[in-house]
């Protein structure tokens, strides 16, 4: 078992999603179904719930499917040729308003998960347990939570941000707030989740949020918004923990056999022997649901998958430029992709032989990380058991080195950039490109992240960060490597609000370009 009782965690959903905000106008009390007022008793009840949040990371609109295809497809390293239109739209940035799937998948999702860390941390306080398990439940209720509106905000700008469980009759519709005031939202959780979590765990409790989680991504969101020296301050606090370091092999980054590791902050969990037999789909859980990840059959292989993500070929010809040390291709780019290199086997047949005839897919590349090509034939039982990996300490250390690059600290860069070369085999950087300016280091770093973190779904929001889609030549170098940002115009940097959430939630507005 990876994580805390995954069966409780989806036996807990379905009941905690019964308690709805409609108690201020029906008082009637159903003995036979159990309700906000009624669940919340102890020790146990607390666990049950703060497990339940959890699990709206791994539902389709979550980490299961749809939250990777949209982080990923907006990006430069990854082009999607799917039939779905709403897939493909999305690395166009043209979906349509009035269709929401999809995007709009995920938008329900993390509200789902708001709901529920909410009614933690409404009812939780006043239950009498073990003081210590209290605070670290309502740590990890807060970590949740910022995490959920963290993907809100950035993916979709100005949100609700509902902050409580109960809404009265006089505001049971949450007001739209702004994107400034959703990034405050967003640090202030993460603040309260690093006062209250522990650095580690051991045993079943392996995976929850730590307190290093909580400073990576505070500092993530100081990033995001420019706040350089606060950002520099949280990413310094995690590497001081000393308590993670880079594992040896990239690969084991991506595969199921070497997840929690110690490069690990943070990951979505997924078990292929979790829960019930049906698949987690949308819709309010139940109990029969899995905890299984549709990731490798939606990015998989032709013929081992369906194919709706693959990978640029400016970026595989990024991953060529620079050799290692002695002489070799970066390893990384095996570990992320599948291409017609001799010897290179996909699923136990040769590239080569396995596309032999089939022109092009000879000539195509394919996903790889997250990919079961170790342990499976193909992917088409849909049941996936690898973690999502959302934050490594590679990611900390490299925007640690951004942090310091930008406010003027581009020598103090170099060492945290070669800690991440240095494990794939790659030349001193000192050495060959010694004395970056400023502006040079920031593009250096730019390259950098696009190969230590390809199909990651960082891309895109790397991109946005650096002002890339306002300048007229980084935006037109980007056509040139990925034909999809032909159809960019200013406002689709978000997604499109719902619009069963504009039609239900009277003053809520549609982003701009929608």
């Amino acid at each position: 078992m990876k994580i805390f009782n995954k069966k409780v965690i989806i036996a807990l959903s379905a009941t905690l999603l019964i308690a709805t905000s409609c108690e201020d106008k029906l008082n009637q009390v159903n003995p036979n179904a159990q309700t906000s007022s009624t669940f919340w008793n102890n020790q146990e009840d607390a666990l049950k719930g703060i497990n339940s949040v959890y699990l709206s990371l791994a539902i389709d609109g979550s980490y299961m499917r749809s939250t990777p295809l949209l982080l990923d497809n907006r990006g430069d390293d990854v082009m999607s040729n799917s039939p779905w239109d709403q897939m493909y739209n999305s690395g166009k940035f043209a979906l349509n308003a009035g269709n929401s799937d999809i995007y709009g998948w995920a938008f329900g999702a993390y509200y789902e998960g708001i709901f529920k860390a909410n009614q933690v941390l409404d009812y939780v306080p006043g239950i009498t347990m073990d003081a210590n398990l209290k605070k670290r439940i309502l740590g990890e209720a807060y970590f949740l939570r910022g995490l959920y509106f963290y993907h809100l905000v950035n993916m979709f700008g100005s949100v609700m941000l509902p902050t409580n469980s109960v809404q009265s009759t006089k505001d049971f519709f949450v007001k739209q707030s702004t994107e400034a005031e959703g990034w405050t939202q967003v640090m202030e959780d993460f603040k309260k989740a690093a006062d209250m979590l522990p650095n580690t765990y051991a045993g079943t409790d392996l995976g929850r949020a730590t307190k290093g989680a909580a400073m990576a991504y505070l500092g993530k969101a100081y990033l995001t918004n420019h706040k350089y020296t606060e950002a520099a301050a949280q990413f310094k606090a995690v590497i001081d923990l000393g308590i993670y370091d880079l594992v040896p092999n990239y690969r084991d980054n991506f595969t199921e056999a070497n997840e929690n590791n110690k490069e690990s902050l943070f990951e979505v969990q997924f078990e292929r022997t979790a829960g019930g037999t049906d698949l987690n789909w949308g819709g309010e859980p139940i109990a029969s649901w899995g905890r299984v990840s549709a990731r490798a059959i939606t990015y998989g292989a032709n013929g081992l998958g369906w194919t709706d993500v693959q990978p640029t070929r400016s970026v595989f010809n990024e991953f060529l430029e620079e050799k290692t040390a002695d002489g070799k291709d970066d390893p990384r780019l095996v570990a992320t992709m599948f291409y017609n290199k001799p010897g290179f086997m996909v699923y136990g047949v040769e590239f080569a032989v396995r596309y032999a005839g089939n022109a092009g897919a000879l000539n195509s590349l394919y996903c790889r990380k997250y990919e079961n090509d170790d342990t499976k034939a193909d992917e088409f039982d849909w049941r996936s058991g690898i973690n999502e990996r959302l934050m490594r300490y590679a990611d900390v250390l490299m925007m640690y080195a951004e942090c310091l690059n930008e406010t003027g600290q581009t020598a103090a860069a170099y060492p945290l950039i070669q800690k991440v070369r240095s494990r794939v085999g790659l030349p001193n950087l000192a050495t060959v490109k010694p004395n970056m300016t400023q502006a040079q280091m920031r593009e250096q770093i730019g390259h950098e992240r696009l190969l230590e973190f390809c199909l990651e779904g960082h891309r895109f929001d790397d991109i946005r960060r650096w002002g890339w889609l306002n300048d007229a030549t980084k935006l037109a170098w980007l056509k040139s490597r990925d034909p999809e940002f032909n159809t960019f115009k200013t406002g689709r940097e978000v997604f499109p609000i719902p619009q069963n959430e504009i039609d239900n939630n009277p003053g809520v507005k549609q982003n701009l370009s929608y």
